[in-house]
């Protein structure tokens, strides 16, 4: 029988409301008409993944962590998936294989939402993007990457709802 995960919500929630929904560097970026939306790099959301999973980093291309692959994107739209000339074959069979954190923000960052989707209930999906990958990667005009998306509607579907925030409460 599979072990049922431990979430660490309230780290999470904590890392959150200090790094991500930071009111003060918020305060500042609207005080200096800069936009406060895109102001949170994806490595603070993969650390933010790694904090609610427990999951390490790894290092090499792959995965962002160790069993969890983690996207970030402004609620309501698709995560993106990038897969370089070099080890993209790998990564897109390593996708099937870990789980993936979903995270939805609003562009204030005060609502999100984290959904889990296991590897293999995307399987199907990540497969069907493979001859598109190899065929991405072949002939003379071959591109670097190879771009693909989950829409929110797959996320929202199939993903587990594990943590919640509303106005910067957890929920």
């Amino acid at each position: 029988m599979a072990k049922t995960p431990t979430y660490h919500v309230k780290e999470a929630y904590d890392f959150y409301r200090k790094f991500i929904r930071n009111e003060e560097l918020q305060a500042l970026l609207l005080e200096h008409k800069r936009h406060v939306a895109g102001s949170v790099p994806p490595i603070y959301w993969e650390l933010f993944g790694a904090i609610l999973t427990g999951d390490k980093g790894k290092a090499g291309y792959g995965s962002d962590l160790e069993h969890h692959e983690v996207k970030s994107s402004v609620e309501g739209a698709s995560f993106e998936y990038q897969y370089h000339l070099h080890g993209g074959k790998q990564k897109l069979v390593e996708d099937t294989q870990v789980d993936h954190v979903f995270i939805s923000y609003s562009p204030d960052y005060k609502d999100i939402d984290v959904r889990l989707v296991k590897g293999d209930e995307l399987k199907e999906k990540f497969d069907a993007w493979m001859p598109g990958l190899v065929k991405n990667y072949n002939g003379k005009n071959r591109k670097q990457r190879y771009r693909k998306s989950i829409s929110f509607g797959t996320v929202k579907s199939k993903g587990k709802l594990i943590l919640q925030v509303r106005a910067g409460k957890f929920q």
